[in-house]
């Protein structure tokens, strides 16, 4: 997992509707929350997927954009965001070098791994959580991102 402070490696890749996607244009409107996850339909990765939804209005009230990852294509990715309603785009990693970019490590050398990072809009890691299997690191990570960007309406 990168350190917080670090640059925020830069990307380009492609997201559930085959739309081209890179970290700067990500970042031009505001920070981003960048979740790196296994795979569409799992059961970690649907909660983890469906906590992000669920808290999706706080976010974007406190200015923050959410962004999934996973090796996942464009169809499979289409899919998994209709069937549970995400309100954001997932970004397709189909040769795993954001992953790899990133520092997602992985589970007993096979599971690919799950992080979180918070990315300020001048490209810098702001907050990260790194777990393979327990969602727990990442719901908190949540909290964290909205205490350091607290909507104006109050949460």
């Amino acid at each position: 997992m990168l350190d917080v402070g670090t640059r925020a490696p830069e990307f380009d890749t492609v997201d559930d509707q085959g739309e081209a996607v890179s970290l700067r244009d990500l970042l031009a409107p505001g920070p981003i929350v960048l979740y790196f996850y296994p795979s569409d339909f799992t059961p970690v990765c649907t909660r983890q997927a469906c906590a992000f939804r669920d808290r999706s209005e706080e976010l974007t009230r406190a200015g923050v954009r959410v962004f999934g990852v996973s090796s996942d294509g464009e169809r499979q990715h289409a899919k998994f965001r209709e069937k549970y309603s995400l309100p954001f785009r997932l970004l397709c990693d189909p040769k795993k070098r954001m992953a790899r970019a990133y520092d997602v490590s992985t589970s007993f050398g096979v599971l690919p791994g799950r992080v979180s990072y918070l990315i300020g809009s001048d490209g810098h890691i702001q907050a990260n959580a790194s777990t393979s299997i327990r969602l727990g690191p990442h719901l908190d990570f949540i909290d964290q991102v909205l205490n350091r960007y607290p909507s104006s309406t109050g949460r």
